[in-house]
């Protein structure tokens, strides 16, 4: 038997919100003025009649079509040809025809944009880093008079460093395709702090880069920051980026849990699914667990209908259920699983029925671990229930951890305790409300 839960609301850190269109062509402005010493490339100037390769693929980012249509309209003023190229890798399932459907899932269209579409897997080889690593550019996007690209900045989920989930790894891998992928990802987490960042500053010495417009968004995604960087000053401009990103993530209300249950995982909410500094779990071979925050079982329910079966991160979870294994596409999943070289994260957990039965079967697992002596019952645990790991503004708690959630700042609980039946429908309208 479930305890009963309470519903809670909070206030997350945020900065004041930009507006995209705006910030983007105030950036645009200072990248084009070709001052004394500016990191800007003067090539923004001159950019009548050149075909402009626009890197585009990341997922999750608010706004995404409006900063894209803006962007295009930018090139376009300044007499450029722009067209759209998928920067993601190996996402996709891997083909040309996979990415261009990602991008329309993302709102990203010929139509949309103002631009034509151009995909493919093919790369060339432009040089190599100092240790010998090849580094393979997009075909299209080689072939351009020039390349920008258009991203986030935030922590990766498989490891931390200098530049992490941003620009540089939107070069390196999002527009190397599947075999910079695999290649980058092969040697794990070191490969990604190390050589990423290397493969990053080759193609930026090599290629015919233009300028990269990082944003940052803050913890209920509004655009705080957006920067445009030129050749000379991304990887600086980057780092600053990253930073105030990591200031601004999200964290669970509590750092210890018996069950944490996530209704939806994603390759739109994460590269992972669930992101793993909100979950506090990497499942990387040679990497360290995070200490914080501490969960006793995760049951996983649901997939987004974004991610194409993509279940990339399942094997995070403790438990699952049928409906998520209906929805999981499993050559998808396996190809993506495998070009990054984690495999324990594409591992199927233990499938329930449905999502009661996996949340009961997960807090039965929880309270008779050897981790756990006492002899608690379901009403005295600790269940929290999220939305996904992007949205954790409202969330469910079990009666037993109600008080304490209700003690941290910036939460308050929104009317009694209720039962749930674990379904989408309580988040648009939660019992007892």
């Amino acid at each position: 038997m479930l305890p009963r839960f309470g519903y809670f609301r909070r206030s997350l850190q945020t900065l004041p919100s930009l507006d995209p269109e705006k910030a983007l062509r105030q950036e645009w402005r200072k990248l084009s003025q070709d001052s004394a010493g500016a990191a800007s490339p003067p090539e923004l100037g001159s950019l009548h009649g050149k075909r402009v390769a626009l890197g585009i693929g990341s997922r999750g980012i608010q706004n995404l079509v409006l900063l894209t249509r803006t962007l295009v309209a930018l090139l376009r003023e300044a007499g450029a040809e722009p067209f759209i190229v998928p920067a993601m890798g190996s996402h996709g399932g891997a083909t040309a025809a996979g990415q261009l459907e990602v991008l329309r899932d993302l709102g990203i269209t010929e139509a949309t944009a103002g631009c034509p579409l151009r995909a493919t897997m093919e790369t060339v080889v432009l040089g190599h880093t100092a240790e010998g690593l090849p580094v393979h550019l997009d075909t299209f996007a080689a072939d351009a008079d020039g390349i920008m690209i258009l991203n986030r900045i935030k922590p990766h989920t498989s490891f931390t460093g200098e530049l992490e989930s941003g620009l540089h790894k939107m070069l390196a891998i999002g527009l190397g395709k599947e075999k910079a992928a695999s290649l980058l990802h092969a040697g794990g987490s070191r490969s990604l702090r190390e050589d990423m960042p290397k493969v990053a500053r080759v193609l930026l010495e090599k290629s015919r880069f233009l300028a990269g417009f990082g944003i940052v968004e803050d913890a209920a995604q509004n655009l705080v920051a957006l920067r445009g960087l030129g050749k000379r000053g991304m990887e600086a401009g980057e780092k600053e980026l990253l930073t105030l990103a990591r200031s601004l993530m999200p964290s669970l209300p509590l750092p210890e849990w018996d069950v944490l249950v996530v209704d939806e995982m994603g390759k739109d909410i994460s590269g992972t699914g669930m992101d793993t500094h909100v979950i506090g779990r990497l499942r990387l071979r040679g990497e360290p667990e995070p200490v914080t925050p501490r969960i006793g079982a995760l049951a996983v329910l649901r997939l987004t209908a974004a991610s194409h079966g993509n279940a990339l991160g399942i094997g995070l979870a403790d438990f699952t259920t049928a409906e998520m294994l209906g929805a999981l596409d499993f050559e998808k999943t396996r190809r993506n699983v495998l070009t990054t070289g984690n495999i324990e994260r594409g591992r199927i957990p233990i499938v329930c029925a449905d999502a009661a039965e996996a949340v009961r079967e997960a807090l039965h697992f929880a309270l008779r671990s050897p981790e756990k002596p006492d002899a608690r019952g379901p009403q005295d645990a600790g269940i929290l229930r999220i939305r996904n790991t992007l949205r954790l503004q409202e969330f469910f708690v079990s009666e037993g951890r109600c008080e304490a959630v209700q003690a941290v700042p910036g939460i308050g609980k929104m009317g009694g305790l209720c039962d749930l039946n674990f379904i989408p429908e309580d988040w648009d309208a939660p019992p007892n409300l």
